[in-house]
């Protein structure tokens, strides 16, 4: 049987659609800072280390991301799935502690996340393609492509892989597409927000509770108040040594 769609409309139908991914992504990064014309932006966030230990026992931005995307909570600690969480200062720059270093120092929580490394070794050993560099930088995810190898968990030197050993469907809440057992999760810097000209929502979360910690934006925008930032302030990667080049930046 002839189809009722000729070639011609199939064709003028696919340029409508790509013309309007074009304009739609151009006003999201406008929405975000980017400059127009600039081509793709690169994408970075800082975390001012002080003010996000400022309020004890603060998790507002950790508890957002978790509801949104569905992340699960699970009893077992050597099970657990997170997708941004806080660790020690110690622990994370164990490389700037010293021998004097006062406790409250070495204890000072950090928020960590996955880093969307510019070299970023985990997409390099995943055999399906399931992860993979953007070229807004984001290191994005397809849990549906993903073959539950652990190939990357093992590659990524920051520990922000997480492996679901449970069905993390059941009890989860929010719009974001469910995942099922036996498939890796992290961090994806809320490309699906992204896409749609709004900054990650642990940063929102973060503006509404008072000064914000955090800063996102444009690394490409020497203009962007995230450049100025890193300009005007010492500032810490993780693991700097091994080339990865995190577009995670700390504050101190």
């Amino acid at each position: 049987m002839k189809s009722g769609l000729s070639r011609r409309d199939l064709l003028a139908g696919t340029g409508a659609a790509l013309g309007a991914a074009l304009v739609a992504g151009a006003a999201a990064r406008t929405a975000l800072g980017a400059a127009a014309g600039a081509g793709s932006p690169l994408w970075g966030m800082a975390v001012d280390v002080a003010r996000c230990a400022s309020v004890a026992g603060c998790r507002r931005c950790i508890d957002a991301c978790h509801a949104a995307h569905r992340v699960p909570t699970v009893a077992e600690a050597r099970h657990e799935v997170k997708w941004v969480w806080k660790e020690p200062f110690a622990r994370v720059f164990p490389e700037q502690i010293h021998t004097y270093e006062a406790e409250a120092q070495k204890q000072m929580p950090l928020l960590v996340l996955c880093n969307h490394c510019k070299n970023s070794p985990c997409t390099r050993v995943c055999p399906t393609g399931a992860t993979w560099r953007r070229s807004d930088g984001v290191v994005a995810m397809d849990e549906h492509r993903c073959i539950g190898c652990r190939y990357c968990m093992a590659a990524c030197p920051y520990g922000a892989r997480n492996f679901n050993w449970e069905d993390p469907g059941v009890g989860a809440t929010g719009n974001y597409p469910a995942r099922t057992a036996g498939v890796v999760e992290k961090c994806n810097l809320c490309v699906e927000r992204l896409d749609a000209g709004q900054v990650p929502l642990c940063v929102e979360i973060c503006r509404s509770a008072g000064p914000a910690a955090l800063t996102f934006g444009n690394l490409e925008d020497a203009t962007s108040p995230l450049r100025q930032l890193l300009a005007a302030r010492r500032v810490l990667r993780r693991r700097s040594a091994l080339g990865t080049e995190p577009s995670v930046f700390y504050v101190v």
